[in-house]
Formats: C-alpha cells, sequence, structure tokens
C-alpha cells in the first residue's frame, strides 16, 4: 500500500468538475461535482447532532433506506442549507433532478452536500444554471480533482486531497478523497464534508462496514474548537472498476482495503486538524499503556478539545498540569500516579511528567519542541497493551477574528 498525490480523480471512473456559481462567493469556485461513470455502492456517515442540514435528510434517505446505487455528489461551498425548513429539501431535490437529466440518471441515485452559513436559504436558479455548466466539463484527470477540492473550502486556508494504492486479488485497487474542515470541529464526525471514491469490487454491506469502523479512530478523533455542525458528511462510493474479486466477507482482501482507507482518512484528519481556524500547529495526543482501546481514545480526544491545553500550545508553553487535568476529567479512570509524559516534535523528545509528577527538564528546550508546526503530546498509562491518538490545534487569536467576522 502507498499514498501518492492525487485526490477523487484517482479511481478509474471517476470524474470531477467545479465552477463559481456565485452562490454566496464571487470570483471563487464554489460547486462541485463528482461522478462516477457506472453506478457505484455508496456508504456514509453522518453528523450526531440533532439539528440536520438538508442535505443529511436528503442522503441518508438515499444511502440508508434506499440502498440503492449512487451515479453522482453535487457540493456547495458559502451556504449550508441548514435550517431551511421545506425549502431546503426542495434544493436539494432541484440539484439532484438537475444532475440526473444532464447524466441519463435518477434524481435517486445523486447526493448532495454543502458546507458554509446556516440558515440561508441557496439560490436555485444559480445552483441549477452552475450543475449545468459542470457536467459537459466533468474530467477524470488529477487537475479536475483538485478543482473540486478547492470548490468545497470555505474558511480551510489549504485543499486536502489524498490517494492510495494496493493491490487486492492481484488487481492495483485505488482510493481517492478529498475533504473540507478547519472550524466548528470536533468528535462524533466534525464540521467537515469527506468524499471517498474508490474502484475496487465491494458489497455495500463490506463497504459500510469499513467506513463506519475507520471513522471511529480517524474524523472522530480530531477536534478544533468543540462544535459538532449540522452537515457533516462522510461518503464512500465504490464503482468496482477495478475488476478484483468481490469483497463480500472479512478476510485478506477486506482487510488490504481498510489498511488503504484508514491510510488515506488519517491523512486527511491530521490535515483538517493542522487546518483548524487561526491554527499555527497540529496537535497530537498520544495515549499508551491503555487497560483498554476506549480508555486511550477517551483520555486522547478530552485533551485535544481542552481549550487550556489549546492556548498553551500556542504559547509554546510546557503547562503539561493542563494535560493532566484534561485526562483527569475526561470519564476514563487510570491512576494519575503511574502516568509518564512526554513532548515532541521535530525539534526534539523531552520527558516531562514521571509517575505523575514533574520530571527535571530544560524549559528552554521545551518551548523549542512546541515551537514546531506539528507537536505530539504522548502519556503513557502503564495499564495495559492499548494505545490511541487523536488530532487538534492550537488555539489563538485569529480563531476569534475568523469566526466573528464569518457572516460579514
Amino acid at each position: 500500500m502507498e499514498l501518492f498525490e492525487g485526490g477523487v480523480t484517482a479511481p478509474k471512473g471517476f470524474c470531477a468538475a467545479a465552477c463559481a456559481a456565485g452562490i454566496k462567493y464571487q470570483g471563487r469556485k464554489d460547486l462541485a461535482l463528482l461522478c462516477s461513470q457506472v453506478p457505484a455502492q455508496a456508504a456514509a456517515t453522518f453528523t450526531s447532532n440533532v439539528v440536520k442540514a438538508a442535505p443529511v435528510l436528503w442522503d441518508r434517505r438515499i444511502v440508508r433506506e434506499q440502498n440503492g446505487p449512487v451515479r453522482a455528489v453535487v457540493i456547495n461551498s458559502g451556504i449550508a442549507n441548514a435550517c431551511t425548513g421545506k425549502e431546503g429539501l426542495e434544493i436539494c431535490a432541484a440539484e439532484a433532478a438537475a444532475a440526473a437529466a444532464a447524466l441519463g440518471a435518477s434524481p435517486d441515485e445523486i447526493l448532495t452536500a454543502s458546507t458554509g452559513v446556516i440558515g440561508m436559504q441557496i439560490p436555485m436558479d444559480k445552483i441549477t444554471a452552475g450543475i449545468a455548466a459542470l457536467v459537459p466539463a466533468l474530467a477524470d484527470t488529477p487537475q479536475a480533482g483538485t478543482a473540486a477540492a478547492e470548490a468545497i473550502m470555505t474558511t480551510d486556508t489549504v485543499r486536502k486531497e489524498i490517494a492510495a494504492r494496493t493491490v487486492i486479488g492481484g488487481k492495483e485497487v485505488t482510493i481517492g478523497a478529498m475533504t473540507k474542515g478547519s472550524g466548528m470541529i470536533h468528535p462524533n464526525m466534525c464540521t467537515m464534508l469527506a468524499f471517498i471514491t474508490t474502484d475496487a469490487a465491494i458489497t455495500k454491506e463490506m463497504l459500510q462496514k469499513a467506513l463506519s469502523a475507520d471513522v471511529e479512530d480517524t474524523y472522530n478523533m480530531i477536534s478544533v474548537d468543540g462544535d459538532t455542525s449540522t452537515n457533516d458528511t462522510c461518503m464512500l462510493l465504490a464503482n468496482g472498476l477495478a475488476g478484483n474479486p468481490v469483497i463480500d466477507a472479512e478476510g485478506e482482501d477486506f482487510d488490504a482495503f481498510c489498511e488503504a482507507l484508514r491510510a488515506v482518512n488519517t491523512y486527511l484528519a491530521r490535515r483538517m486538524a493542522g487546518d483548524g481556524e487561526g491554527a499555527t500547529a497540529l496537535f497530537e495526543m498520544k495515549v499508551t499503556g491503555a487497560g483498554t482501546k476506549a480508555q486511550a481514545k477517551t483520555i486522547a480526544r478530552s485533551v485535544v478539545s481542552s481549550s487550556l491545553v489549546k492556548t498553551a500550545i500556542a504559547g509554546h508553553d510546557a503547562n503539561w498540569g493542563r494535560i493532566l487535568c484534561a485526562m483527569g476529567y475526561s470519564g476514563a479512570s487510570f491512576d494519575p500516579e503511574k502516568v509518564d509524559l512526554w513532548f515532541e516534535s521535530a525539534a526534539g523528545k523531552l520527558q516531562i511528567v514521571k509517575d505523575g509528577s514533574a520530571a527535571p527538564y530544560s524549559e528552554e528546550e521545551a518551548t523549542k519542541i512546541l515551537s514546531e508546526s506539528e507537536v505530539t503530546a504522548i502519556a503513557d498509562l502503564k495499564e495495559g497493551e492499548e494505545s490511541a491518538a487523536a488530532w487538534g490545534c492550537d488555539l489563538t487569536y485569529d480563531y476569534v477574528k475568523i469566526n466573528a467576522d464569518y457572516r460579514s
């Protein structure tokens, strides 16, 4: 298995296009279309927020209730189509109808996704005109995938895409993906959209099993600001064009697929955490020596979600008491007098806590380690063999500025 530079058009049979439809933004791409040349199996996970945007409701019906094939996804940025009532669902239906007519598909084969300001209505004429322009522009080139990744950005500062290759049943299988996410991100899906494509031949049941399990250890392990969005969606489409023997049960082929999927989603989860609104550093929390996986995950997520820890990282301050405090209120049980803690980055590794108390260390060296663009804290509980990692970012003045001015 190898990661390589690419995106949603990397697997066989997937095309994309993007344009500036003027939905909210002016002079920048804000509408993307992702299409499979043949009907694809679809799996998805959605926001845990009780307030769900219209595209989430539309997609849940298609993926979970109808269980039918999917041909395309229409994605807009700028307006979330959330808290928009009946009109919001009518927008989804209009988008699906427009894309289906142009592609020769059924509206029930078209998924939709939106990201942006909550409460605003999407101008139907602009989005349908944009779809009409996108269909003839569909291409399977890397450039088309990159354009789509750029079109779904809101406050993101960089596009987020990657691809992976692996061999299954003697055939090369590719997974490509793009995500957006920068703020309103918290575990249990985050403020994110993720679109994953693969040419693997795999049943819908096994596709959903792979995605649901992987999201728990990737996208559900990142936090920027503690807010869970109304629009969070992760889609995985598989069109089978790689020609591998169909994956219909657990085993070596399923494991190979899951390994590639994990590599793609871990890469993108880290990219989203590091691109948090106003962030200057990716912050990773590793918990080792845990008695159970659940214990390790709970503690790791608690630390990366702590505002006090995040501000310490922003100040390059080795305020390790904040980390132990966040571990302590996580809800997971552990013996604080056994905990060892290190800080690590490209500048080195330094133990700052031994058996729950301060270890002798240089504040100057700690500051140097914490001044890198990627910083890791490692906590050893000394209870067992389980481990987990969570990802977040520092919390800076710019986060407040970005979100205070977001609607204006």
